[in-house]
């Protein structure tokens, strides 16, 4: 059976997160977009994990599904954690996404923060002053089972490679733990090729989440696995990240690197995005303010990429970047909003009479698309999309980029030396 899963979302008591994130919501959503495997998120909030209990059913391997109206969504123990400690003479600010094997194992969690007074009612993504490498070891004596994945791992300010607060190495961040550690999520602003340039992430699997704050976004990064029915648990999901098992592990989907909001170095508030030849040729300076700029992934990438970027590892998942359907078809209408209620009815329109957002965007044939009776200006789009024929603005400091699917650049803008709304080929 497809596996679609989305290990890495958050619920509504996360700051900046949709108050629709409420399970029976996810539940739908998951069906929506295609996520069959779909993590509750933000396990550490009290408030949230009460409802989990009262409105979840164990499956008895690992997963769970609502007791009540549920769509097929499985669900699993995940959440993210934002740890902020000194470590080097330097503040360390780093997310963690933390998967646990069951309920029973996500309450000894939740004790064990609890007892150590950290507060866990402030925030669905809680604050600890702990550094990443403790943190590991206590959860590997709680559970052997418990497992880390570093989150977003090149966003500048909060990630173990991030520019503003992070390590130049695994080994830096995690000590004697390193061991337990098996897998890295590229996070929306850097993709698998980019991960592949650095020779000292080969021994981890790349895995991709959406990292969502609201129902919309569910989906857009994601992994692709083929397992067995009789195999589907936690265990067997673990396993296939460890081992690597290619036979198994079949893609991950991506965002358009571009489109993620740290992608290029700038400042947002003086309109000013630089790519990493840029940046150094002005010395990391802002030439309207004159203050520091915010480094994005690509220059920080570059700063610890030992191979040249076409390099290409042999034994690897594939990957498939893609964007959300919702954005397609504003484009299309000539809208600027995903919101518009014309967007929202003909998205509703094509998931009820063809299937779900990922599969219309993979694997659904062009000629079947259309005739479902798909406007011919979005089944244009969508092999566009799939052809990766388009332009990205690129994203930077904090603002996501800009997709065009039909507009052209008819050349580089490179030659404005401010870099103020330049596009780059």
């Amino acid at each position: 059976m497809k596996i679609i899963a989305d290990l890495h979302i958050h619920s509504r008591f996360s700051r900046a997160c949709s108050p629709q994130l409420t399970l029976p919501n996810l539940d739908k959503w998951g069906a929506i977009k295609g996520v069959n495997l779909l993590t509750v998120g933000d396990f550490t909030h009290p408030v949230w994990i009460k409802e989990c209990q009262s409105q979840l059913k164990a499956e008895g391997n690992g997963f769970y599904q609502l007791k009540k109206g549920s769509q097929g969504t499985h669900f699993i123990f995940t959440t993210e954690i934002s740890f902020i400690y000194k470590k080097a003479d330097k503040a360390r600010r780093v997310h963690e996404v933390v998967l646990a094997p069951d309920l029973e194992t996500v309450l000894k969690i939740n004790q064990a923060l609890e007892k150590r007074n950290f507060n866990l009612k402030s925030d669905g993504r809680p604050i600890l002053g702990l550094s990443d490498r403790d943190f590991l070891e206590l959860m590997k004596n709680i559970d052997s089972r418990i497992e880390i994945i570093p989150a977003h791992i090149w966003t500048p300010w909060f990630s173990v490679f991030g520019s503003k607060s992070g390590f130049d190495s695994l080994k830096e961040c995690f000590g004697d733990m390193t061991k337990y550690i098996f897998a890295l999520e590229t996070g929306l602003s850097s993709d698998p090729p980019m991960n592949w340039r650095v020779s000292n992430l080969d021994p981890y699997i790349l895995v991709s989440n959406s990292d969502s704050h609201s129902l919309k976004n569910i989906g857009r990064e994601a992994n692709v696995f083929s397992i067995e029915e009789n195999k589907f648990s936690y265990q067997e999901l673990i396993r296939i990240l460890k081992e690597k098992d290619l036979k198994k592990f079949l893609y991950t989907i991506e965002f358009f690197p571009e489109e993620g909001k740290y992608h290029f170095d700038g400042h947002r508030n003086c309109q000013i995005f630089f790519k990493p030849s840029q940046t150094i040729k002005n010395k990391g300076i802002c030439p309207v303010c004159k203050k520091p700029l915010t480094l994005g992934v690509s220059y920080r990438v570059e700063q610890l990429a030992d191979r040249e970027e076409d390099y290409c590892p042999k034994d690897r998942p594939g990957y498939k970047r893609l964007i959300e359907l919702d954005k397609i078809i504003a484009e299309v209408q000539g809208v600027k909003s995903r919101e518009s209620v014309q967007v929202k009815k003909i998205y509703q329109q094509m998931i009820e009479k063809i299937g779900n957002e990922i599969s219309i965007l993979t694997e659904i044939p062009l000629k079947e698309l259309a005739q479902k009776g798909v406007e011919e200006r979005i089944v244009q789009a969508i092999d566009k999309v799939r052809r990766e024929d388009l332009l990205v603005q690129p994203g930077y400091d904090g603002l996501y980029g800009k997709v065009n699917i039909f507009k052209k650049q008819t050349k580089s803008l490179e030659k404005n030396s401010l870099g103020q709304k330049s596009l780059f080929n």
